[in-house]
């Protein structure tokens, strides 16, 4: 059986596996929504981390997005690795797409460890082009030469307080302090309390003697076009590229859990400074950031430094700067929640970060 419900216009419904959708109930059956959205919670979440935030995307976007909040990975579930979470999201939303034959476009909204889940599931759902709309590419649209993910065509892909260098490194975990013997401490424990995902996250694992999984999400790897083509000629044939637009929201202080520099894939010596937000509508949005894409292997000067940069976080930021983003940074420090800034986004527990979303909603490309 699946239960549904409807508030203020907003319809969702319950799937006996518990994930949720969520559309306008202006079309009873979602039929003129073709705009699929999937919003994945973080480690040791629910549906319910993005209950506020997928019913202000419809009540913002009626008739055009239909929200899958996915929920393959709750609770302890997201303790078993970020390949296997990958995988059933992969899966999960195949499902929706088959469910939905309408659906034309996808885009994706993630939390914390959620969004390194859904870099997996995009490598594993990205399909690439015909070889003829790759060569005759000048004379087609550029979404042809793209590819799609699961089909459909690919608009934004946005995280929100992603550790996407990791959490190994210098202020990479905030609680930890910056200090060395703690952090260094934590690689060694970590995989205790967070089990497959925490030697992820640490890149700590070494399955059959492969590089650890988050370096192997920024490149090519076996079948997966997670990042980037093997050589120039197919640079624009991989997972994330396909996106027309990549977003990081991140947070400049008082996340205790995912630090700012891995959430913005930023060197020390890129991390922005900042004051008061820029904008009066969203009062948390402290700075905007929209960086080109970079082709280059080559490393920054003096980027491995004390900072906290090692060898294989400049890599990994040298390859994840080879596409576009758009850098959100956000800072709840004069907020009364601010403490709890890694997860403000929910409008009951911490009303605060409904600007951000605002924010998200005002600039999605539909």
């Amino acid at each position: 059986m699946e239960n549904g419900t409807v508030e203020n216009g907003v319809c969702s419904k319950e799937s006996v596996n518990g994930s949720h959708d969520v559309w306008s109930c202006k079309d009873s059956d979602s039929s003129s929504a073709d705009h699929l959205v999937v919003m994945v919670h973080g480690i040791l979440g629910s549906t319910t981390d993005w209950k506020f935030g997928a019913e202000q995307f419809v009540k913002m976007l009626p008739d055009k997005v239909f929200v899958h909040r996915s929920d393959r990975n709750v609770s302890t579930l997201s303790l078993e690795g970020v390949d296997v979470m990958g995988e059933r999201l992969t899966q999960e939303v195949l499902e929706v797409i088959q469910r939905k034959p309408n659906l034309h476009k996808i885009s994706f909204v993630a939390h914390s460890v959620g969004g390194l889940v859904a870099r997996y599931a995009i490598g594993r759902l990205y399909r690439p082009p015909r070889i003829e709309n790759i060569e005759n590419s000048a004379d087609r649209h550029e979404e042809d030469s793209r590819g799609t993910i699961g089909g459909l065509v690919a608009m934004n892909f946005i995280t929100v307080a992603t550790p996407h260098l990791g959490s190994r490194g210098n202020k990479q975990v905030p609680f930890l302090f910056g200090v060395p013997v703690f952090e260094k401490a934590a690689g060694f424990v970590i995989h205790l309390i967070f089990r497959r995902t925490g030697r992820h996250l640490f890149l700590t694992d070494n399955d059959e003697g492969k590089p650890p999984l988050i370096q192997r999400l920024a490149e090519d790897y076996g079948e997966n076009h997670f990042m980037y083509g093997t050589s120039p000629a197919t640079f624009k044939l991989s997972a994330l590229n396909t996106f027309k637009r990549r977003v990081l929201y991140s947070n400049v202080g008082y996340d205790h859990i995912v630090g700012w520099r891995t959430s913005s894939i930023r060197r020390d010596s890129e991390l922005p400074k900042w004051e008061d937000s820029l904008n009066e509508k969203y009062p948390h949005i402290v700075y905007e950031e929209h960086c080109k894409a970079c082709d280059t292997e080559q490393p920054e000067p003096n980027s491995v430094e004390d900072g906290g940069s090692d060898k294989i976080e400049e890599e990994l930021v040298t390859r994840l700067s080879r596409v576009s983003w758009e850098k959100i940074d956000v800072s709840f420090h004069s907020s009364r929640q601010r403490f709890a800034a890694h997860s403000v986004k929910d409008q009951v527990m911490h009303i605060e970060g409904a600007d951000v979303i605002q924010h998200m909603i005002d600039h999605f490309l539909r």
